[in-house]
């Protein structure tokens, strides 16, 4: 969400989505030559400039960038290793940003750019834990915060932990595990309010109605988590709104919100895959089908 009325999305088969009008009408698209790719995530700049990340093994995980709204695509990045998988991205701002991948030989695999994304630095990326790994879900198993500050959420059969760098991931520190342990178990997106309080959300996403607590809070900037006993259910999003101070979370079986830190959560609606918010109360959630909603608060 660039604006209350730019707003990209991304999905399977090579497409990508646009609207420059709040959502009345939505330009609907599949990048040349890009239609068996999986967009898992799309950072968009104005309603010109976007970067698609596709997700997938070996060189299927790549960066395609446009600067004219869409009309043409460049490949900028493409994964060059055989055993990589890349699952999201983030930017401090357009022209600083980073993307995080599976492990390869032991480590994360940690990109960044300081051009916009029109070139990628690799970085030494932090040590994983046995099967570790990140999600390629909601896009947001990664968020920064300030000018270098970074956290991204894990999973695997060790339990769900969260690094964090204050140094544009250059280096890391780890979190114990904070969520629940197993193959699709794990983190899949982290959010802060400010620079102490945060909240991992994640789960088993292939258990929908998972009964296990599914948020775990921090209160020291990600050094230490505490795990909740509910919400329960596979949180795939969350995503806090200062304006109104209010936490959000999507997933399944549905959406939950919070304005007291997350201390108690109501249900709202349909569960989704993703969400974004800019300033103020409105949103956009996007779910299976090509389904897209609009968050609104009502006075």
């Amino acid at each position: 969400m660039v604006s209350a009325s730019i707003v990209w999305a991304s999905g399977a088969k090579g497409t990508y989505l646009r609207t420059r009008n709040g959502g009345a009408m939505w330009e609907a698209r599949i990048v040349p030559g890009a239609a068996d790719m999986d967009f898992r995530d799309v950072q968009a700049f104005d309603e010109r400039t976007a970067i698609l990340l596709s997700a997938g093994s070996g060189n299927w995980s790549r960066l395609y960038k446009t600067r004219d709204g869409g009309a043409s695509w460049s490949v900028v990045f493409t994964n060059g290793d055989a055993k990589g998988f890349w699952d999201a991205m983030a930017f401090w701002d357009p022209r600083h940003g980073i993307v995080v991948g599976d492990p390869v030989d032991g480590r994360f695999v940690i990109l960044t750019t300081s051009d916009g994304g029109d070139s990628w630095q690799r970085q030494k990326g932090p040590s994983s834990m046995g099967d570790e790994g990140a999600f390629a879900a909601s896009g947001s198993c990664i968020t920064v915060r300030g000018s270098h500050e970074v956290w991204f959420g894990t999973g695997g059969p060790g339990g769900g932990r969260v690094f964090h760098s204050t140094d544009d991931g250059k280096t890391w520190s780890v979190s114990k595990p904070v969520l629940p342990a197993g193959t699709t178990c794990g983190v899949f997106s982290v959010a802060f309010s400010d620079a102490t309080h945060g909240i991992a959300a994640g789960g088993d996403y292939k258990m929908d109605g998972d009964p296990r607590g599914t948020l775990a809070f921090t209160q020291d900037g990600g050094k230490t988590w505490t795990a909740s006993a509910s919400p329960s259910g596979f949180k795939s999003a969350i995503q806090y709104l200062p304006d109104v101070k209010m936490w959000i979370s999507v997933g399944a079986p549905g959406s939950e919100a919070s304005t007291d830190g997350g201390k108690t959560w109501k249900s709202f609606g349909a569960g989704f895959n993703a969400i974004d918010f800019a300033s103020g109360p409105v949103g956009w959630a996007v779910g299976s089908n090509g389904s897209i909603a609009k968050f609104a608060l009502t006075p």
